[in-house]
Order: structure tokens, then C-alpha cells, then sequence
């Protein structure tokens, strides 16, 4: 019979990808990999949920990004245009392309999360367990730039149009299906993907600042209070890192939002591309107008992000109890 291992000795065990890694690497600081089908699951529920507690916010955040008459614009701010849509549309008209948004949320986050769990494992691998900083912008801004293009902008582009389309005197989509039929049938797959470049560039800054304020921010809290990496943080406290990820996301990219926004709207044929938009905005209307909808924005993303992390932890840690429970 082999005689076992000494307690020093580098025993390989294995990684979720199967491949072996050693005890020393994860003695040296090294944090416990999560599959990236668990993140792709936990990462889906929780955009789920999140986003049907949160889409008021972001109705009332696109309107305001969508006026963009200068001399007389439709709403006077956030207050006004809250005011505009209960009285010309009652409670429901706040959730005016919800459906598409609560379609799309759940791949959303299933590749934001997958892709960044996966990306992590890749960068610890090769960094002896470790996580630096770069490490997290890098991964954030893979996640980003992932869910951007397999989710998010055919997504966005939907929704605006849906939100757009409300404010049209005589509204032209009857409902989610019908809405996206006529679109494809007018514009072609081309009018569910426009403004890919400026999602890209939106969703790859979110993600790359997002999660390098999150890793940074567990990071110190967990060797401050010396509380171990396969223990889930208080949600409490998860939901404050992510209330402040979520704004330091808004302050550092609305612009690009703003150009997203316009360039998804069914106005989007006034501009060439998305550099025009942004030349277009700058000469008409000024550098003001590139932080349209912010207030509404941040209400929304902070509690967005605040919630998609308490959810996306509290939804791991149940997928893992599970795991543990099957097994045995």
C-alpha cells in the first residue's frame, strides 16, 4: 500500500476544470475556485430576481436619456418625468418593457458571472492562486465585454426601442413578440444589434470597475476580520460594496451610456456611428447632455449591483449547501 503523503508535500488536487493544483498554492492565499456553471446559474437567478425589483429606475433613466430636445425638453427632470408617466400612464406604465429586459437579465447575468468565475480560475491558474488587481479588471472587463456581445446589446437595443416607442403618439408594438417581429422585419437583425460598439465599451467599464471595487473591498474586509474565502461575507455588508461598486461605475461611465442609449433608440438612424453621436452631442446640445438620466441611473445601479451580489452569493452558497447535502 503507498505510504501518504507528508503534511508539507505539494499534493495535487483538482481545480473545477479538472486539472490538478497544489496544496501550497492554496496555503500561499490562494482562493477556492467556483465551477463557472455554478456562476452561470447563481449568476442567472440572481439577474432575475434583481431586475424586477429595479426596473422603475431604469424605465424613468432611459426617458430622460432619450429627450434630447435641448430648447423644450418633454421632462423637467426625474421628478417630472415620474409625475408624466403615472398620470398618462398609471403604476404599469413603469414597467413598460420589462418583459424584455427580465428575457434578457438572466442570460446577462449568467455570462457576466460564468465568464468572470471562468476568467478567474484561468488567472489564478497561472499566477499561483492568486488575484491581483489587474487580474480583476482584466476578468471584469472579459465578463463585460462577454455579456455585451452574447446578451446585452440585442437586450438594450429591445427595451429602448420599447421605451422609445411609448412615447410616440400612436404606439406601434402591441407586446413583446409583435414588437420584436416588426422590428427585424423593418431593420433586419441589424435593428436588434445596433450600438454594439458603445455596449461593448458601457458593459467592459462596468464590469472591469464593478469588479475591481468588489475583489478589492472583500478582499480587505475578509483579512481584516480574518474571515475565511469559503465562508459568504454578511449580506449586509456585500450589499454596501456593492452600492459603492455600482457608483463608481456610474460616475466613471454614464457618457458612454448616454451614447449607448441614443444610438439603441429609434431615432439611431440621425447618427453615422457612434463617434457621430458623440460629436453630434457634444455640437447640439453640450457636454451636460452626456450625463443625462444620472440621478436615475445611480439609484438604480446601486441598488442593481447592491442586489445582484447579496442574491448572487446567497444563491452560490444555496447551490453549494446542495451540492454538499447530494454528496453525501
Amino acid at each position: 500500500m503507498a505510504a501518504k503523503p507528508l503534511p508539507n508535500e505539494s499534493v495535487p488536487f483538482r481545480d473545477p476544470f479538472g486539472k490538478p493544483r497544489s496544496v501550497a498554492a492554496a496555503a500561499a492565499g490562494a482562493t477556492p475556485p467556483t465551477h463557472p456553471l455554478k456562476g452561470i446559474l447563481a449568476g442567472g437567478i440572481a439577474g432575475g430576481l434583481e431586475v424586477c425589483i429595479t426596473y422603475p429606475t431604469e424605465y424613468v433613466k432611459t426617458q430622460l436619456q432619450l429627450d434630447e430636445r435641448s430648447a423644450k425638453p418633454m421632462y423637467r427632470g426625474p421628478v417630472d418625468c415620474i409625475k408624466y408617466t403615472w398620470k398618462h400612464h398609471g403604476y404599469f406604465g413603469f414597467y413598460r418593457g420589462l418583459s424584455v429586459l427580465v428575457y434578457g437579465s438572466v442570460p446577462k447575468a449568467a455570462v457576466r458571472f460564468g465568464a468572470n468565475e471562468f476568467l478567474k480560475n484561468q488567472w489564478r491558474e497561472r499566477h499561483g492562486g492568486k488575484l491581483s488587481k489587474v487580474g480583476s479588471v482584466f476578468c471584469g472587463l472579459g465578463a463585460g465585454v462577454s455579456e455585451a456581445i452574447l446578451a446585452v446589446t440585442p437586450m438594450e437595443t429591445i427595451k429602448v426601442k420599447f421605451i422609445n416607442d411609448q412615447t410616440a403618439t400612436n404606439p406601434r408594438f402591441k407586446g413583446f413578440f409583435h414588437g420584436v417581429r416588426l422590428i427585424v422585419r423593418e431593420q433586419g437583425l441589424h435593428g436588434i444589434y445596433q450600438g454594439l460598439t458603445a455596449t461593448v465599451l458601457k458593459q467592459g467599464s462596468n464590469q472591469a470597475i464593478r469588479f475591481l471595487v468588489m475583489d478589492t473591498a472583500r478582499a480587505y474586509y475578509r483579512q481584516k476580520y480574518n474571515i475565511p474565502e469559503h465562508k459568504a461575507l454578511n449580506p449586509v455588508v456585500t450589499g454596501l460594496m456593492g452600492g459603492f461598486a455600482g457608483a463608481c461605475s456610474v460616475f466613471g461611465n454614464t457618457p458612454i451610456d448616454v451614447v449607448k442609449t441614443r444610438m439603441q433608440g429609434l431615432e439611431a438612424h440621425k447618427y453615422k456611428n457612434t463617434w457621430d453621436c458623440i460629436v453630434k452631442i457634444a455640437k447640439y446640445e453640450g457636454p451636460k447632455a452626456f450625463y443625462k438620466g444620472t440621478v436615475p441611473r445611480l439609484t438604480r445601479v446601486c441598488l442593481d449591483v447592491a442586489l445582484v451580489f447579496i442574491l448572487y452569493d446567497q444563491v452560490l452558497t444555496a447551490i453549494n449547501y446542495v451540492q454538499k447535502k447530494v454528496k453525501g
